[in-house]
């Protein structure tokens, strides 16, 4: 039995008249009457009673029609899912991100799509938060990572999907860079205790800078900036070469690296941003899956 003749049947059903039925179906009424008989000498029974008016359904074609509705979904169900699966098979994610995002978070979940679906292709763009968040208003990418708050005036056309809290964590030149800067590996410390330290850190006015230099402010510190950079590896570099102390993520840390501050923890709160009023492509949605869960998994590490 062919779905063709399951959907010939229901139209039947909707209008009960079988030239109104062919009509819609876009068949002669006696290709439509001839398939109905086929069906009932196939199933045995007959389906229809004919009226002054039209047709009804007798006691089996009420529960041929069940049957048939449910058939019929299915077979919609599954075209749409092999639809769905095309989407994720062709086509390219356009993801914007800052450094730890693009650097850290960012290569293990592609990774993982694309051994699922290899046919995808990503552009990736690494800009500070503000700079994402426009873009993703703007329709050149499809979700971006950013830190929140945001204070754009386009905040109302993005959706906001909170992501990760990320602890952001003091590095300290080892003793052997001969600096006079240094910090034990495993203590906390105390905003006061940095004060007047030479501190290498992000550019100023990236979200992550304004996260630090507000929870300096708070303790009554101003930091002392002798470098500013976009990237964490050289934020690291410069630290270790002796410049300054540093804050980088904890995913840009092994295990054991990095210490804590002991006023009160030095976080942000890192966010999925994706048009409110736009639907994201399949490709796009099962990305976004992925990337929750990728962050469900993480777990602060700690020294």
């Amino acid at each position: 039995m062919e779905l063709t003749t399951l959907r010939y049947f229901k139209a039947i059903a909707q209008h009960l008249h079988m030239t109104r039925a062919a009509r819609q179906l876009g068949v002669t009424q006696p290709a439509l009457s001839a398939m109905v008989r086929k069906l009932e000498a196939e199933l045995g029974a007959p389906l229809l009673d004919r009226t002054g008016k039209g047709v009804a359904l007798t006691d089996a074609g009420k529960v041929f029609l069940q049957h048939a509705e449910a058939a019929l979904r299915e077979a919609d169900a599954a075209t749409r899912s092999v639809r769905e699966l095309l989407g994720l098979e062709r086509g390219t994610i356009r993801v914007g991100g800052g450094a730890t995002a693009i650097t850290y978070l960012l290569p293990p979940v592609i990774h993982s799509v694309r051994e699922s679906h290899p046919a995808l292709t990503f552009s990736i763009r690494e800009a500070g938060s503000t700079q994402v968040a426009q873009a993703v208003a703007l329709g050149e990418l499809d979700l971006g990572i950013v830190t929140l708050p945001l204070t754009l005036p386009e905040k109302s056309d993005l959706l906001t999907l909170e992501l990760v809290d990320d602890e952001l964590r003091l590095i300290a030149p080892p003793k052997r860079s001969g600096s006079k800067v240094a910090w034990p590996a495993s203590e906390p410390f105390r905003w006061k205790d940095i004060a007047g330290m030479p501190v290498v850190g992000f550019e100023a006015g990236s979200a992550v800078r304004s996260v630090i230099d507000q929870a300096a402010a708070r303790a009554g510190v101003t930091l002392h900036y002798v470098m500013e950079l976009r990237s964490i590896e050289g934020i690291k570099g410069m630290v270790a070469a002796g410049i300054g102390i540093g804050f980088v993520s904890r995913f840009a840390l092994k295990p054991g690296e990095g210490v804590a501050c002991k006023d009160s923890k030095l976080t942000r709160k890192l966010a999925v941003v994706r048009r409110s009023d736009r639907q994201p492509s399949p490709a796009v949605q099962q990305f976004e899956r992925s990337l929750q869960q990728a962050a469900r998994a993480s777990k602060p590490r700690r020294a």
